[in-house]
């Protein structure tokens, strides 16, 4: 099973150059059997441009997070802060190897049962 994660351009664009290597949330899907993650690049540019295999998926404290993380975070530490503010837990998504699609994707050709880009993140069956 795979994940369709909504990440905006820039990172996008960090994460396709290598560097940004970790993938940050608030909350993290519930299923144990997720081995990849599918990038939706999200407006303005709109498409499914990709896909990396998860080597690891850390959970701790935001403060940990970042002294274990900030080396490949491909942001600031002032965004990191702003996002994870008044929480008390957050992951990051371990990137193994990005692979960019040839040609992205609309959401449908990708996956012809989402009728929308998730807000976060939703399950799929699409693509390669």
């Amino acid at each position: 099973m795979k994940v369709l994660l909504s990440i905006k351009p820039e990172f996008v664009e960090e994460i396709v150059q290598g560097k940004k290597k970790f993938e940050y949330r608030k909350n993290i899907f519930k299923r144990n059997d997720i081995s990849s993650i599918v990038v939706y690049a999200t407006k303005p540019f709109g498409k499914v441009v990709g896909e990396f295999e998860i080597e690891n998926i850390i959970i701790d404290k935001p403060n940990n997070l970042w002294q274990q993380t900030k080396e490949h975070s491909g942001i600031t530490k002032s965004f990191f802060n702003s996002y994870f503010e008044g929480r008390n837990t957050g992951f990051a998504i371990q990137i193994k190897e990005f692979k960019k699609y040839e040609i992205p994707l609309d959401l449908f050709e990708f996956d012809n049962t989402l009728k929308a880009p998730p807000q976060s993140f939703c399950y799929t069956n699409g693509g390669f």
